[in-house]
């Protein structure tokens, strides 16, 4: 950033946990970014989320923050069925937004908001930190290149744990508010970085299940895609696997690439295998990486800086986070009625279309999953 720039103004909404990742990247800026402002429902833990931050500004709802205040960027940090509404509200009053994921609960719900980008012309993005760390941007790069050869084998999965009292919270575990299991809200950091890397998908075949959770939604989802450029992949995601794991492993041509870690990578989580013949790839592959990234928030809110401060579109966009989240439709619809998709299949006034259950839970009842 240049001496004579000013600081970039962001906002935050909603100071819940997410929240303090979000500030506590912000904070790692320094004067580059000026948190002029934060929202939240519960004043007082808004003003205590203000002092710990250096905020200079509490509110009580959107509408005051974006009345108030010339931002540059806000951070939405609220219950998922809160996401779509509130980044309407910000390109409306022309700030463009970093959602957390989901972006929506519903492809209608995406469609809607590329709609409102049409109009404004302002983008909302998506908190997709794992595109961001060196090791990722270096395996896209590399992929793209065609350096390691074909992509093959691909496999995907998010094993965690959530025991039953973490569906306490309100939101959690409801179609009607979270969108989904962790096909919704945990795994999809890990495929969207599958898709990053392989590009578009072709079809799915998937299965879901509610194993053990007290929830609406499922607890388990297995699916099975074919990409466009031939390659397979599996991917799996879960919240009642007691050894909690998040593995991404790419089998190309020439090279088997692969991470494992839990809620976010550093370069030295990844290893690099050369196919016999290509072993001049693993100090490519150890030439581009960088020890201290890590894939945490701190690196995509430093890219959208960048790309802001230059008057670039930053990444993720609507765009990317529809890609992503009609796959995750696809599992849902793949499961719920026993049959493969294909990408573009769910359109129109498809029932999974409007949300991700498609009114077709087979564990629930009628009244239960219906939106």
């Amino acid at each position: 950033m240049s001496p004579s720039r000013p600081p970039l103004r962001v906002g935050i909404i909603g100071t819940g946990g997410i929240a303090h990742a979000h500030a506590d990247a912000l904070r790692s800026f320094g004067s580059r970014v000026d948190l002029v402002g934060v929202v939240d429902l519960d004043r007082d833990r808004a003003a205590e989320f203000a002092s710990r931050f250096g905020a200079r500004a509490v509110y009580s709802d959107a509408k005051e923050l974006f009345a108030n205040e010339h931002l540059d960027l806000v951070h939405i940090c609220t219950p998922p069925q809160t996401h779509a509404p509130l980044a309407i509200e910000a390109m409306r009053a022309g700030v463009p937004s970093l959602v957390e994921k989901p972006t929506a609960l519903s492809l209608a719900e995406v469609d809607e908001l590329l709609a409102v980008q049409e109009e404004t012309g302002v983008p909302a993005l998506t908190v997709f930190q794992h595109r961001f760390g060196s090791a990722a941007r270096h395996l896209a790069d590399l992929a793209a290149s065609g350096e390691l050869g074909r992509p093959l084998v691909a496999t995907c999965e998010t094993l965690w744990f959530r025991p039953d009292e973490y569906f306490d919270v309100p939101w959690r575990g409801r179609w009607d508010v979270e969108g989904g299991g962790p096909t919704m809200g945990h795994g999809i950091h890990q495929f969207d970085l599958l898709l990053a890397i392989l590009g578009p998908w072709a079809s799915v075949s998937a299965f879901a299940a509610r194993q053990a959770r007290p929830t609406d939604t499922e607890d388990v989802s297995i699916a099975l895609a074919r990409f466009e450029n031939g390659a397979l992949a599996t991917v799996v995601n879960s919240l009642v696997s007691a050894r909690e794991t998040s593995r991404l492993r790419f089998d190309f041509e020439f090279a088997s690439v692969e991470v494992e870690h839990l809620y976010g990578y550093a370069s030295e989580d990844w290893s690099f295998t050369p196919a016999p013949g290509h072993e001049h790839l693993a100090a490519r592959w150890a030439a581009g990486l960088d020890s201290g990234s890590v894939s945490g928030h701190r690196d995509q809110i430093a890219s959208i800086l960048d790309d802001l401060e230059a008057g670039r579109r930053p990444a993720v966009d609507l765009d990317d986070a529809r890609h992503t989240l009609e796959f995750a439709a696809a599992t849902y619809a793949s499961a719920f009625r026993q049959a493969i998709v294909v990408a573009g299949e769910l359109s129109g006034d498809d029932p999974f279309v409007r949300s991700m259950s498609g009114g077709m839970v087979p564990w629930a009842p009628l009244k239960e999953v219906l939106v």
